[in-house]
């Protein structure tokens, strides 16, 4: 099945999503505090990327 480029960005938008979900829950898990430290971290790029992603579902959602 080949997907359009909406539903690319569709898929990769809850891919990040996932991601900031994981990195949250690892960060709170870890003991470690420079990993916790960058599971944070990994958490607020990969929300970054599911706005901009956002963005562009809003983009093909109002043409």
């Amino acid at each position: 099945m080949e997907l359009n480029t909406r539903d690319t960005v569709m898929k990769k938008l809850l891919d990040a999503q996932e991601n900031v979900r994981d990195y949250e829950m690892f960060a709170k898990k870890v003991k470690d505090n420079e990993v916790s430290n960058t599971f944070k971290k990994f958490a607020e790029e990969s929300g970054m990327q599911a706005k901009e992603l956002q963005k562009l579902i809003d983009k093909y959602d109002n043409k």
